[in-house]
């Protein structure tokens, strides 16, 4: 059965919507289980910003920030173009693994017929993909996310997070972030369903010289790739609790985040107690 999720309220109702920056949020206000919040104006999140607007780059630059960390891949980049450079910020690639990985998934994807479509995605097969690739995230992304976490208890705060949609791989280092910064479980969650909603979704792209190219059954079997199912954020906890044993496990051994390093996480990113 799906379980109810908790309404998060963020610190300022008056989100922007950026003109061609899809899922751009400030991840400020969630509450953590000793009784702070996450800081406004630290973490942000975002699809690509190879498509920004002078008036969207002017707004990012306002920002104030530090790093911004481009989780996409080299097949990712020659689909939607290389970041606009913004004065003074430092671009990080750390290429993680695409929920959908593989040239030839992706042309089936943009391209595929009906048939072909139902045989890759049907009956359950593409949430299936999902939940196996945030599982794989986990287990084989350690040293990137190690890597991730260090570099923000360092120097690179404010940061912002992207992939493509900014769902899927910036969707799970943002959670891996909070569960760092001690955010409670159900707040992380509910977070990220927010990639969810329809002004924030990632545009699907069909080939117009597809067969079929955008039908209801079509947009039906690729919906589960681009939905943010709080079941594919779970299945990435799962791992964590099955092959560690426990967030703090998980942390100290697998992205080997000492004691003060987290400390130094939380004193950049949370609010006073």
């Amino acid at each position: 059965m799906t379980q109810q999720l908790p309404q998060v309220q963020p610190l300022d109702s008056g989100e922007p919507e950026l003109a061609a920056v899809r899922n751009f949020r400030d991840v400020a206000g969630l509450p953590t289980t000793d009784g702070r919040a996450v800081r406004p104006g630290v973490l942000f999140r975002s699809g690509h910003l190879a498509e920004a607007t002078e008036s969207d780059a002017a707004f990012l630059s306002g920002l104030g920030l530090h790093t911004i960390f481009d989780f996409r891949n080299e097949a990712d980049a020659k689909v939607e173009g290389p970041d606009v450079e913004l004065p003074g910020v430092r671009n990080v690639n750390i290429p993680l693994s695409d929920p959908a990985d593989g040239k030839e998934f992706w042309r089936m994807v943009r391209e595929g017929d009906l048939d072909t479509l139902r045989g890759l995605l049907g009956d359950g097969r593409a949430a299936e993909r999902m939940t196996s690739a945030y599982r794989r995230m986990i287990v084989e992304r350690t040293a990137e996310h190690s890597r991730i976490l260090h570099s923000l208890a360092e120097e690179a705060v404010p940061v912002l997070m992207h992939c493509a949609a900014g769902k899927d791989r910036a969707g799970l280092s943002i959670a891996i972030t909070l569960l760092a910064l001690g955010v409670e479980r159900e707040a992380i969650e509910a977070d990220y369903v927010k990639s969810g909603a329809p002004h924030r979704r990632y545009k699907v792209r069909r080939s117009s010289t597809a067969r079929d190219a955008m039908t209801p059954e079509v947009m039906e079997l690729l919906s589960p790739l681009f939905d943010a199912r709080v079941e594919y954020l779970r299945a990435a906890f799962e791992t964590i609790e099955t092959t560690w044993g426990s967030v703090d496990a998980y942390l100290a051994d697998g992205l080997k985040l000492a004691p003060e390093t987290r400390e130094r996480l939380r004193e950049r990113f949370l609010t006073e107690a």
